[in-house]
This record gives C-alpha cells, structure tokens and sequence, in this order.
C-alpha cells in the first residue's frame, strides 16, 4: 500500500461516491487471527485475510459507537445527530469520563460542550421512512446550538431501511447557515472499526475541507483517532514547534475552521497510520497535500525519522538535525541507563523481560522496535485489526525483531486473558477497552488513560507518566522523574527484587 503520495494512487478516494468502501473490501481487513506473525504476513500477501465469525463473543460493538462517536462530540462549534433508535447516541454520554479528567491548564479547550441530538427512530419511521424527522432534527440542531457544522451520524437502522441520507441533505442545505455533513457509519457495513473512521473522513474530505487559498508551509496536519494521550499532544507542540511549526490536531477537540483548512498544510503526519490512511490519500488526490505513512513517532529512531519526514515538506532540514542533536544529548544517556538496568535483571535471571503488548496494527509496527530499544523483548502482541495497508511495514517488524505471536481482536477480553496465561509475559499491558485489567502473579496491567497516566490497581499515579502503551512517544518518557518510577514498578511489581 501507499507509502506516500508518490504512490497512493493504488486506491483513488472517490469523492463523488455517498462513502467510502469498508476496510474488509478495500484492504481484507480482520479483527480474527491467532497464530505466528510471519504467518499473519503470508497469509495477507495471499489475499487470504477474512473477518470470519467468531464461535464465541465476548463483547462487541459497532463502527459508530466504539470510538468514532465520542471522538466527533470533542467538535468544539458543530452539533451531532446520531439518526437511529434513541440507544444508538449512549456512547457519545461516554465523552465526559473520556475527557473529563483532562484539565484546561493543559490545553483542553474551555468551551467544549457537547452538542448532540437523536431522530429517535421507532417503528413506524422503519416502514414509512424517516426523512421528515431528519429535516427537523437539522433545524432544531441549527436553532439550538448555532453550529458551523451538523455531523449525521446514521445508525444501522437507516442503513438497513435505505434511507436516503443526501436527499434530505441536499433539500435542506439552503437553508441551513451550518454545513452539514453525512457520516456513512451503519454498524451494518463491517466489522472493522476503522471503517468508520474512513467514512467520517469520507464527509469530511467531500463537505468541510475547502480549495487552499494559500498554502501555509508551516502548518503540519496531524490527524489521528485520539490514537495518542494529550501529554503526547503536548510533546508533539513542543518538538515541532522548536522547528517553527505549527500543528493542525484534528479531530479531537478541532474547531470546523482546523477541518476547512486542511488543504492549506506543508504535509499530513501520520500518529497511527491505519487510522488517516484514508484522509492522507483523499487531501492530497483532491488538495494537494503530500503525506507519508511511516513510520509513527514511538521511540527515539522512529521519532528521529518522523521529524526528518515532516522536515523534508517544511524546509525544516538543518532545524530538525540540530533538534535531534539537542535532545539526543538529553534523553540517549538516559535511555542507556534504562537499557543498563534492564541488562542487569536480563543477566541474573537468564532472559530479557517480557512485555505482551495491547495496541492497533500502526502500533504493530511501531511499538515492538521501541521495547527493543528499551531493551525489552515481546514475544506476543495484540493488535485490534490487521489488513493490508501495513503489511511492508510487518514484514520489516519481523526482520528486525524476530518472529512473535500475535492474537488479532477487537475487545474480547477472554482471549486476552487466554494469550496472557498461554504466554505468561513478564508485563501485560491493555487498555480499558480491551477488558480492563487483573491481578496476575509476575505481571503488571496498564491502563490506557487519555492525560497519559498509569493505573495501579485502579488507582490513578499522575506522578508516574510513562506511556508504555498507546502512547509510547520519544524522549519525554526518558525523563528522569519519570523513568526512575518506571524502573522502581519494573523492579518491585514485577520481578520483585527490591528497589
């Protein structure tokens, strides 16, 4: 698949199309494998990738209500309205313990409400259709709340019934000041949650981005599914803006002026490439913008990288090699200091330590060449999906680290449990997602949390902000408040040797 916009035309975002096609059929996407990686990776250059059925499910979810919802509700001027059943809106009630905690000294936006509406659909709008509730459902959403953008979220029901979203669309659209845009995320279509989010970047690409009117050669997309915590949001601020960059978050906590002016960025940086693999392809097919896809900024040579990518679209080249220089000189010492202190537990007890780690497929690729660099080892991974987008990436995973299990699922907590136990890793690491997290001798559980914390036992540790999961980026987890506690955890509650 496209490793930049020098060859992203083997998939062409179609724009005139309602949506986009799902990950199943655009890219054999599963969320059902166990077996070697190496496996994994023959299997997917033979096409032979299906999302079969499972025998027994834990949990489940669609493509609207895991993730995508909360993630449009962090909008900060645009209303939703979820056009289905009343049940279909609980997620986006999830916002609040999503982001609640994140404080606005941080940089959470102080205006941030959640502005929501439901057709609520029912029986008879089932037989008969729905149109004329989706119309008033705009208006009030416009009366309410004033908007500069409407987000139609459809639901399973409307796609059963096939109800014509852009008919209604296109008949009140005059009317309304707010644009208002269709997001094709029946839980129907596929399996596979990043579905979703292509067809949410689907109606962003074709409703909200507009024609550049100026390029802005210091602007830097970065667009992602909140697959970082908002202390790498910070870090990212922080390193790219001592290149005299600015950054284009979206779509967490963006205002529908970010959205409009994607077009006009120097380059769209990937955080979790399966997740804006579709939005890269669509702004620079119709916009303009380059893009690369690897690698992702986990890590000191992947972030090293990343930098000298987004240098290359900015002018930033001397800038970005006298950044790395400066902060190489910082955090390297350090990171020999943990790849020390691990050497020594590895020499007393005849191996390296263990970490089975719990993360999407961009993390896949990312995730396992940072635990080498701490000088940890993974012999089994977890990923939530898997399809083809990355599978140059995996096969290069596997060249440099060696083969390894890996379980692919989305959320079910007994097979996490059963590859866990199968293994026995030193560290388990998961996020609340997955099936939350339990008390095993020889391992510790990791909560994923959106400021980046660590849980101990359910306990929140804000001074202990090493971000082994999800959100494992660069030299900030190399700092010495941190990495101290990081090592005491490694030592004391999983080996037990004492501090």
């Amino acid at each position: 698949m496209a490793k930049n916009e020098l060859d992203s035309e083997d998939y062409i975002v179609e724009l005139d199309k309602v949506t986009c096609p799902t990950r199943e059929q655009r890219a054999n996407g599963t969320n059902v494998y166990f077996g070697k990686a190496s496996e994994l990776l023959d299997d997917a250059k033979k096409g032979n990738l299906k999302c079969t059925e499972r025998g027994f499910q834990q949990s489940g979810g669609c493509i609207l209500n895991f993730y995508l919802s909360v993630r449009v509700s962090t909008i900060r001027d645009a209303a939703i309205i979820f056009n289905g059943p009343v049940g279909c809106s609980h997620a986006a009630l999830g916002y609040k313990e999503l982001y609640g905690a994140i404080p606005e000294a941080l940089g959470k936006p102080t205006n941030y409400n959640l502005n929501w509406l439901t057709t609520n659909l029912g029986e008879d709008d089932v037989v008969f259709g729905a149109k004329d509730k989706l119309i008033e459902a705009i208006k009030e959403a416009e009366d309410r709340y004033s908007p500069k953008a409407i987000f139609i979220l459809t639901t399973c029901v409307t796609g059963i019934i096939g109800e014509d979203i852009e008919s209604a669309v296109n008949e009140i659209q005059p009317d309304i000041k707010a644009s208002i845009v269709p997001i094709h995320c029946e839980g129907v279509r596929s399996k596979i949650m990043q579905t979703g989010y292509d067809a949410f970047w689907h109606g962003v690409l074709k409703y909200l981005v507009k024609k550049p009117k100026k390029k802005q050669k210091d602007l830097v997309n970065i667009a992602s599914m909140l697959s970082y915590a908002w202390q790498d949001r910070i870090e990212i601020e922080r390193l790219l803006g001592k290149l005299g960059l600015r950054v284009n978050f979206i779509p967490e906590f963006a205002s529908v002026e970010d959205f409009e002016q994607l077009s006009e960025a120097a380059v769209t940086a990937p955080i979790c490439p399966t997740y804006t693999d579709y939005l890269s392809r669509g702004l620079h097919q119709h916009f303009g913008v380059p893009f690369f896809m690897y690698p992702s900024p986990i890590g000191i040579n992947n972030t090293d990288e990343w930098l000298r990518e987004i240098a290359k679209y900015t002018g930033k080249e001397k800038e970005v090699e006298e950044l790395i220089k400066e902060e190489h000189e910082k955090y390297v010492p350090k990171l020999k200091e943990i790849n020390d202190k691990f050497k020594a537990i590895a020499d007393k007890r005849g191996s390296k330590i263990d970490v089975l780690g719990s993360l999407g497929q961009g993390r896949l690729v990312t995730q396992l060449p940072y635990f080498d660099e701490l000088g940890v080892k993974s012999t089994s991974a977890m990923a939530q999906d898997f399809d083809n987008i990355l599978i140059d990436e995996l096969e290069d995973v596997i060249d440099k680290v060696g083969d390894f299990n890996v379980m692919v699922n989305t959320f079910q907590a007994a097979e996490q449990l059963h590859i866990t136990e199968q293994t026995k890793p030193d560290m388990a690491l998961t996020c609340p997602f997955q099936g939350g997290a339990w008390k095993r001798e020889g391992s510790v559980s990791r909560l994923h949390s959106l400021r980046g914390e660590i849980q101990e036992n359910g306990v929140l540790r804000q001074d202990m902000l090493v971000q082994l999961h999800m959100e494992t980026f660069y030299y900030k987890h190399l700092k010495m408040n941190h990495y101290k506690d990081f090592l005491k955890k490694i030592l004391v509650l999983v080996l037990k040797n004492g501090t």
